[in-house]
């Protein structure tokens, strides 16, 4: 059986609901029957709806015995607001359990993986682990840390400027990478912006994507938004920004994009706070250097001071640049 293909199914059927299952991983699951032919899958639910195992258990009803269970996570062991995944699968007569990823999560942390193996189920971890953990990093890190993954939000000209010197800015991008915004902003659980950028820009921060159908992402910003500003209803926190980071964790937030301005960009990225940059590249110069910068605020005194991260991706959106870096 080849368990990196049907793990690569599971992950890719994980992604389908990226957005949708926080504070719960979005975790993808495909059983295969003794006698193969074909697959059923599952991918976790909204939070109290059931786990990827649940839901690929009840396609495949009385063909689950003697199969092979493929699950990104680790099934759970404990009673939440669902039962145990691990009672299911032994109760189904999976034989053998392939595990992507051991949850960190300490009401799990193993023992999933060891109630199976005590039940006599076959278990066999760290299939495509890499690739899971790519996938799982908001939850890795809220579950170790209490805190969101911190996704920053950047879009430039060439010349690394975020938009003219009398402040105006629509559009450096083009429809492609504006369109690859909202869909971050969708597997997003939060987005915020600084009180400035709202007063400057009047943002929505809403996801505008023809089949979005899940929750709209909470909308935070830091300071007091005016009244009547687009972004209503949003969350207004301030103070400390790993007080903010915490708060939002407490919220159930396992994902956050940070969008801006410039001085809230430069505080997240100088504190060390951020994740991910994603950075949209236009090919426009302004050609001076009086226009906006991508970061409002001192930045490193020397060459050997300089941060540096590690290049993820760089992908062509029509006549931009997506480049994402890793902290």
């Amino acid at each position: 059986m080849d368990d990196v293909h049907h793990m690569r199914r599971a992950i890719a059927v994980a992604e389908t609901v990226r957005g949708s299952t926080s504070p719960n991983p979005w975790v993808g699951c495909v059983i295969v029957p003794a006698d193969p032919g074909t697959t059923f899958e599952g991918a976790t639910a909204p939070p109290g709806g059931p786990h990827a195992e649940i839901a690929a258990l009840a396609q495949a009803g009385d063909q689950a015995k003697g199969a092979t269970l493929f699950t990104t996570l680790e099934p759970c062991v404990h009673q939440g607001r669902t039962p145990p995944c691990t009672a299911a699968i032994i109760e189904a007569g999976v034989a053998r359990v392939v595990i992507g990823l051991e949850d960190p999560d300490l009401q799990v942390a193993g023992q999933g993986a060891t109630a199976l193996r005590d039940a006599g189920v076959e278990v066999s971890t760290g299939i495509e682990v890499g690739a899971v953990t790519e996938q799982l990093a908001p939850y890795v890190k809220h579950r170790t840390t209490g805190q969101p993954w911190v996704i920053l939000k950047l879009a430039a000209s060439l010349d690394a400027r975020t938009a003219a010197p009398d402040g105006s800015s629509r559009w450096i991008t083009g429809e492609e990478a504006r369109q690859d915004v909202h869909r971050l902003r969708a597997a997003s659980d939060a987005v915020l912006v600084g009180a400035g950028t709202v007063r400057a820009d009047d943002p929505e921060l809403t996801v505008r994507l023809h089949h979005h159908d899940h929750d709209q992402p909470l909308r935070v910003v830091l300071g007091t938004a005016p009244p009547n500003a687009r972004v209503h209803p949003a969350l207004e926190l301030s103070g400390d920004l790993g007080e903010v980071l915490t708060d939002l964790g407490q919220r159930g937030v396992l994902q956050l994009l940070v969008e801006g301005g410039a001085r809230v960009a430069h505080d997240f990225h100088a504190q060390g706070l951020v994740d991910r940059y994603v950075i949209y590249l236009a090919p426009v110069l302004f050609g001076g250097d009086d226009g906006r910068p991508l970061f409002a605020g001192p930045g490193a005194g020397t060459i050997g001071d300089v941060w540096r991260g590690r290049l993820v991706s760089v992908e062509r959106l029509g006549d931009d640049l997506r480049v994402e870096v890793a902290a």
